[in-house]
């Protein structure tokens, strides 16, 4: 691996600290673990679950022949696994192994049997892989994400499982600086899940902003927190998702310093928000007050509240003998 390319991750939610790209960070992050458990409100760069995003009124209809109730820490929905979710736990690792013939870090968490109300034991491991590649004429920097979840013990048959980053991009070389300023964005896809409170209202549409096309966003044009669609049909959409083709999901550019950044996953659908109440108070001069548009997301992961919709379901409910599993390719340059 070239000098361009360095990665920081902490054992608190397997988060990623930081990603220097030819000398830039470009995710938005603390210095000290006692300010992340301190003003992290944000969830940045964390890893998210048990399950990602919201579920309707923190109430899973049916697991294991049962109503599951679950914290309500989002306005009427659960978000992100419970105000204790993986986001906020203390993981095992790093381990230092091989993955694919690449030097990798593996996080791991174990999860018991009713942690933040979810049925199930669960293993969870997190792999992170940084590299570079030439790619037209272009060397990238490459941090690779794989999830791979697991049931265990004999307490159930079946729970719920979605795994994202949180990470929040900021491409202009300042973490208090506006990441809207100077951007341009374009994803690969306009459907997305119209929401009400949050949730699906069941149907996909076309956004009202042509997201195929180069645009803008920010406090002066589009704000976003929508869940967007790369797979309409769910019908080939397993639990394990790492053996499908990586998609790029986005692809986003600074006119100033010149940094791309492309989003890759082999998840169906994935969260584009664009920080409007971002909220951190200053802890001290290298980690200063960061407020709205001071970062962006893009989360892959499975649709939202998938659990309690019946044709979306197969791809979040894992059964005891199954794995889940799914990847995510960050590759960013300067030029």
């Amino acid at each position: 691996m070239g000098d361009q390319t360095t990665a920081k991750f902490s054992s608190l939610a397997a988060i990623i600290q930081e990603f220097n790209v030819d000398g830039q960070n470009i995710v938005q992050g603390f210095t000290k673990r006692e300010y992340y458990e301190k003003y992290n409100g944000p969830w940045f760069g964390a890893t998210i679950g048990r399950v990602a995003n919201r579920i309707k009124g923190g109430v899973i209809n049916s697991l294991n022949g049962r109503e599951v109730k679950l914290e309500t820490n989002n306005g009427p929905n659960a978000l992100h696994g419970g105000s204790r979710g993986f986001g906020r736990l203390q993981f095992e690792g790093p381990t230092l192994l091989k993955r694919d013939g690449k030097d990798a870090l593996l996080y791991t968490y174990f999860s018991p049997d009713g942690d933040q109300g979810y049925p199930g034991a669960v293993e969870l491991r997190v792999y992170y892989v940084v590299s570079e590649a030439v790619e037209e004429g272009v060397t990238r920097s490459v941090l690779s994400i794989e999830y791979e979840a697991e049931l265990v013990g004999g307490d159930v048959e079946e729970t719920v499982v979605n795994i994202t980053n949180h990470s929040y991009f900021n491409l202009s070389g300042s973490k208090t600086a506006s990441a809207a300023e100077g951007i341009t964005a374009k994803l690969s896809t306009r459907d997305y899940l119209p929401l009400e409170t949050g949730i699906p209202l069941g149907h996909i549409t076309p956004h009202s902003v042509d997201t195929t096309q180069p645009f803008e966003f920010g406090p002066s044009s589009n704000a976003f927190d929508d869940c967007f669609v790369v797979d309409k049909d769910l019908s080939s959409v397993t639990i394990d998702t790492r053996n499908r083709p990586l998609k790029q999901l986005a692809e986003v550019r600074h006119s100033g310093t010149l940094m791309n950044l492309q989003v890759h996953s082999t998840d169906p659908a994935f969260q584009f928000y664009t920080g409007a109440f971002i909220d951190v108070q200053e802890a001290d001069g290298e980690n200063p007050a960061r407020g709205p548009w001071a970062g962006f997301c893009i989360e892959p992961s499975r649709y939202v509240n998938a659990v309690n919709e019946p044709e979306w379901r197969h791809t979040v409910v894992l059964k005891k003998g199954e794995k889940y599993g799914s990847r995510i390719v960050y590759k960013a340059w300067r030029g």
